[in-house]
């Protein structure tokens, strides 16, 4: 099944990336060339509601009028310097983050995945210096269905073959426990145990909500036994579920927050890892580090990501759109065209009904209709719009995705609308 580009122009671009560009990804056919809000625009200038928001990079929306300014004010200024020396920003940055964690100490670092690294390297260290764990013993629980990027450590813990294949050896020191069992972690937990890693939602596996009271025991679990609780909020922090930390919907706080994505306002590459001193200040200099974590175009952007958090907007608009995005697709279960719909705060997972066909090719009647998600696992389209998005944006998602879903149970050819080409694909 292959979905043919708008135009020619979109396809002359499509073909240099797929040319010269690594094949890591299997993207849409549409080329994004420019994008403000909940919109984007491709290069003939065809408007779509982005529903993907970069796997919520975007939470604030493109070109964030406040984040902007902050960007731009601080091109002016400098852009690195490297941590050997201090900048301005930084200070300003890493106090504003460590309140709002409820923290002592940050470390920021530039993408997601670096982020989860620091996190297994603090636990690790604070297991040998602080916990007493002989060198080399350190073990860490880990979920089953996990996402936390790509490096060779974190996927040496992944379950995802595709993630895996053909890039062993892996890195030993990982205890998996299904998602969700409380219980399973206790079990799992011995004097060799340094940490527990969790997503407080599985975004990739396709925005997999714990039970109730999951957090909670987990919490109570790793302080009554002397572990730390990391939590990797890299997707489902900063607003995107109804609340500044996904944590915090069950009151929980953990030992190490990871935060990154949305941290950068869709603008730089921004991640940090957030702990108390006993914990994070036990780094010395030469132990971690990154020539651009901290950079201070990153901070003055991450500081006004910040300060749009903390009015709480983003946060309430995630719990009420999200409910009103979820009431609208309810007609996708009564007429079984899906199987389940996941929802928390602004994000929500749809498996399809196998019959009518996989969540990509889904994808692809929203992209159609100009709506553009994203699928996972095969089977589940993720929606992840900016937190920036109307009623009157949501109403037309819906509509636009009961549309593509019913005309994927009766069967009907997916056709581009654009004059002068010929992009059409059987069903």
């Amino acid at each position: 099944m292959a979905l043919e580009p708008r135009s020619q122009r979109q396809k002359a671009a499509i073909d240099e990336v797929e040319t010269y560009g690594a094949h890591n990804y299997s993207p849409l056919p549409v080329v994004i060339a420019s994008a403000r809000g909940a919109h984007v625009t491709d290069l003939d200038g065809n408007d779509y509601i982005d529903c993907l928001a970069a796997y919520s990079a975007v939470n604030f929306g493109h070109g964030h009028p406040a984040l902007l300014a902050a960007a731009q004010e601080q091109l002016g200024k400098v852009t690195l310097t490297s941590r050997a020396f201090y900048s301005e920003p930084f200070g300003p940055f890493v106090k504003a983050l460590a309140d709002l964690c409820g923290k002592e100490m940050v470390l920021p670092m530039n993408t997601g995945v670096e982020a989860v690294e620091t996190a297994i390297k603090t636990a690790r260290k604070w297991g040998y210096e602080r916990k007493g764990v002989p060198e080399g013993r350190a073990k860490i629980i880990v979920m089953e269905g996990n996402f936390h990027g790509r490096t060779t450590t974190v996927i040496s813990f992944s379950n995802d073959p595709d993630a895996r294949k053909s890039f062993s050896p892996y890195t030993p020191g990982f205890v998996h426990v299904p998602f969700g069992d409380a219980e399973a972690i206790e079990a799992a937990i011995d004097d060799d145990t340094v940490a527990v890693l969790l997503e407080p939602i599985q975004g990739e596996a396709g925005v997999i909500v714990p039970p109730e009271g999951f957090l909670t025991a987990v919490r109570e679990v790793t302080r009554r036994l002397g572990v730390l609780m990391i939590a990797d909020e890299i997707q489902a922090g900063l607003g995107r579920a109804g609340a500044t930390f996904a944590c915090d919907r069950e009151g929980v706080v953990p030992d190490i927050y990871v935060l990154g994505k949305a941290l950068g306002g869709g603008i730089m590459p921004l991640s940090a890892v957030a702990a108390d001193r006993d914990v994070l200040g036990l780094f010395q200099p030469g132990q971690h580090g990154s020539t651009f974590g901290g950079n201070p175009l990153a901070c003055a952007i991450g500081s006004a990501v910040i300060e749009l958090l903390s009015t709480g907007e983003m946060q309430s608009r995630a719990v009420t759109l999200g409910a009103r995005f979820r009431a609208g697709l309810q007609p996708l279960l009564d007429n079984g065209w899906a199987t389940e719909i996941r929802q928390v705060g602004l994000w929500l997972g749809v498996d399809v009904e196998p019959q009518f066909g996989t969540a990509k090719e889904l994808c692809y009647r929203l992209m159609v209709k100009e709506v553009l998600a994203k699928d996972t696992h095969g089977h589940t389209i993720r929606f992840a719009p900016p937190l920036v998005i109307t009623e009157d944006e949501i109403d037309a998602v819906v509509a636009h995705t009961l549309a593509a879903f019913q005309e994927a149970a009766e069967g009907k050819d997916m056709v581009h609308s654009d004059p002068g080409t010929e992009t059409e694909i059987d069903a």
